[in-house]
């Protein structure tokens, strides 16, 4: 910095023609300009000024010196603001783990109002399943994970967000499409498929689960295909499915969706990060989304936003 310091005298001075002025603007004591000058003068081995009572001017050295290092003293100055912009959020990588669709709801508006208010910041969204973002988080890989549940977890920090409802994905052909919301009682004998991979797992624990809570073990069928091709063989009748609210933004043909009527299946999401993170876009990025979710909760809605389960 003392370097950098120099330089800035040293232009500063060049345009003014006096020692004092450049004090003046600076705001420091004219001794503290010629210390620093004659400092970087003994340095370079050469004399930069010409000093006279009416003031001071390069000399032929001083000026093919200048010219050389203003490029270099305009990217320090470049790399400064960089730096102090990142240090207030306002540029930098934030990288955040979903398991969920971006398609629509309270996770593709997060999305875009942090965007919007930081667009210096590069957004990194990642899909893949909750331990993979867990590990990844602890690892300093990921700065958080968008998961389901409320629950503290072990070893990080966390806090719910918002809450959606969770919805059947069916067939237009399929008998109970024609009804306008489901109960699990419906799918007691219905054929359930997920895909074998994220977010298949977790939507094949939450049948399980809640299929349980009415005395039935589910019909589950694993594929080996990618959420895309999985909703393309719901809506051809293969099965049926569970998914996010997310999903009613994307159009599938003969693919409708029906939101399941019990409290239980209103499904809280979370935001988890470990508490080591200073990462200052982060920081707004939390800020962003505690913002947009209390508007949310303050008009009593269930946000209608992406699912870990099948999004």
């Amino acid at each position: 910095m003392h370097a950098l310091r120099q330089l800035r005298y040293l232009q500063l001075a060049a345009q003014v023609g006096s020692f004092r002025r450049t004090a003046e603007m600076y705001q420091v004591d004219q001794s503290n300009v010629s210390r620093a000058l004659k400092q970087l003068e003994d340095n370079l081995g050469i004399s930069l000024f010409e000093r006279a009572r009416s003031g001071v001017r390069l000399t032929p050295a001083g000026q093919r010196f200048l010219a050389e290092a203003l490029p270099a003293l305009e990217q320090l100055e470049s790399a400064r603001r960089s730096a102090r912009a990142a240090q207030r959020g306002g540029s930098g990588v934030v990288r955040i783990g979903i398991l969920t669709s971006l398609a629509g709801g309270l996770l593709r508006q997060l999305i875009q109002s942090y965007a919007e208010r930081h667009p210096q910041v590069t957004i990194d969204v990642r899909d893949g399943g909750r331990q993979e973002h867990l590990a990844s988080v602890r690892a300093g890989r990921l700065d958080a994970a968008i998961i389901t549940g409320s629950d503290p977890v072990q070893g990080f920090e966390t806090r719910e967000l918002w809450r959606e409802r969770v919805h059947v994905a069916l067939s237009e052909c399929h008998p109970l499409a024609a009804r306008p919301k489901l109960d699990w009682s419906d799918l007691r004998t219905e054929h359930f498929i997920v895909s074998r991979g994220e977010p298949g797992p977790e939507v094949h624990d939450y049948i399980v689960r809640r299929s349980a809570d009415y005395s039935t073990y589910p019909n589950v069928e694993e594929k080996a295909a990618l959420q895309d091709t999985l909703m393309n063989l719901v809506s051809l009748g293969q099965g049926i499915t569970l998914v996010s609210a997310a999903w009613t933004a994307v159009k599938v043909p003969g693919l409708v969706l029906r939101p399941l009527t019990a409290r239980a299946d209103i499904v809280p999401f979370s935001v988890v990060w470990s508490s080591a993170n200073d990462n200052p876009a982060f920081v707004r990025f939390l800020q962003t989304a505690q913002l947009l979710a209390s508007t949310s909760c303050g008009r009593g809605a269930v946000v209608r936003s992406g699912l870990g389960l099948a999004g």
